[in-house]
């Protein structure tokens, strides 16, 4: 969802009226049996994938058939998303209101045992993409944004098969933008065990453990990870590609999903990226 709003732009020393578009950011609140659980601000759009996708995200479910369905509320100050989980001591201890900004992807987090948890283990042989597949998804993925191309100010997620898009989440936080893809993509049953999933994003750990939930075996970013979304990669079993650009891309752990054009795996001492794991 985007809306007009009129500044007034200077451009080669001329003033007048912008057309820019600026895409909305509205709190949406998860509310989980009456209780919500926490309050992001969001792009009010594909609320239902949010609110799967967060659940499934988070640990609070293990499938989308497990909540009942969704129902979207509006009100003047935001909008809630409401479902039914069974009961379990994950749901339990996350009972309580948390507001968190649009990039937060910890909200509802109360030890520290919770924010490093475990990732899931993503054993799945995968996709084997060329370094030319993996630069011409990143490249074709602009043009899969049409919330992207119209204000130039939200993040994408993408499932990314055969050079082609599955499905694409966008919003103007990361995380919301990768909860809403793994909601759609559950509700829909759609396999992603010979999928890529693309990032418009950095990649924190919080990106990594969402990604293994989705299930996909090889994960490719814009832009860099940090040493703890690399060490989590790596115990997930996933392909992270990070710094992708038209030029070239950095492998950081699980380089011998990528079908390399010269051998099964650069040797390291040859300059591979991976040798930054």
């Amino acid at each position: 969802m985007a809306r007009e709003e009129p500044p007034i732009r200077w451009l080669g020393g001329v003033s007048g009226a912008s057309d820019r578009v600026l895409a909305d950011e509205v709190p949406v609140a998860i509310v989980v049996n009456g209780t919500t659980l926490a309050v992001l601000l969001a792009t009010p759009v594909d609320l239902e994938d949010f609110a799967i996708g967060f659940v499934l995200t988070e640990a609070l479910a293990s499938a989308a058939a497990e909540a009942g369905a969704v129902e979207i509320v509006r009100h003047a100050e935001g909008i809630e998303a409401r479902l039914s989980l069974p009961d379990t001591p994950a749901l339990t201890a996350r009972r309580r209101a948390i507001t968190g900004p649009s990039g937060c992807g910890l909200c509802g987090i109360e030890s520290l045992a919770e924010a490093v948890r475990p990732p899931r283990a993503v054993t799945a042989p995968g996709p084997r993409p060329t370094p030319a597949e993996i630069v011409a998804a990143m490249a074709a993925l602009a043009a899969a944004q049409p919330l992207g191309q119209r204000t130039r100010a939200v993040h994408a997620a993408a499932l990314w098969r055969r050079g082609e898009a599955l499905i694409v989440r966008e919003d103007v936080g990361r995380h919301n933008a990768l909860d809403k893809l793994v909601g759609a993509a559950a509700l829909a049953g759609v396999e992603t065990a010979e999928a890529m999933l693309l990032l418009t994003s950095r990649v924190s750990v919080e990106m990594v453990q969402k990604a293994s939930v989705l299930g996909c075996p090889v994960v490719v970013a814009v832009s860099a990870p940090t040493t703890l979304a690399v060490a989590t990669a790596a115990a997930a079993g996933l392909t992270l590609v990070a710094v992708a650009r038209a030029d070239g891309f950095e492998v950081f752990t699980g380089a011998e999903r990528v079908a390399w054009p010269d051998a099964e795996c650069p040797p390291r001492e040859r300059g591979d990226p991976s040798s930054a794991v």
